[in-house]
């Protein structure tokens, strides 16, 4: 059985909470040597701000579920 695509995605973000201490971090998430989309935790306010890189539209998420499912539609197609 394949590992999970979800459970790493959590666990890239919830290890961005957990470095925060105070200061804004950000991941890149990336498929096939493609960058996707470009993640920022901002531990003030806390929550994610996503931004699609193909048309930079960006999306804020108070729930690390929900930016792990947008995350993980943008790496499946």
């Amino acid at each position: 059985m394949e590992n999970s695509q979800l459970v790493a995605i959590i666990s890239r973000l919830d290890a961005m909470i957990k470095s925060a201490n105070g200061e804004a971090q950000s991941r890149r998430f990336e498929k096939d040597g493609q960058e996707r989309c470009f993640v920022t935790y901002d531990p003030q306010t806390e929550t994610f701000e996503l931004e699609e890189l193909s048309n930079h539209q960006k999306f804020e998420f108070d729930n690390i579920d929900l930016a792990t499912l947008e995350i993980y539609d943008l790496l499946d197609y």
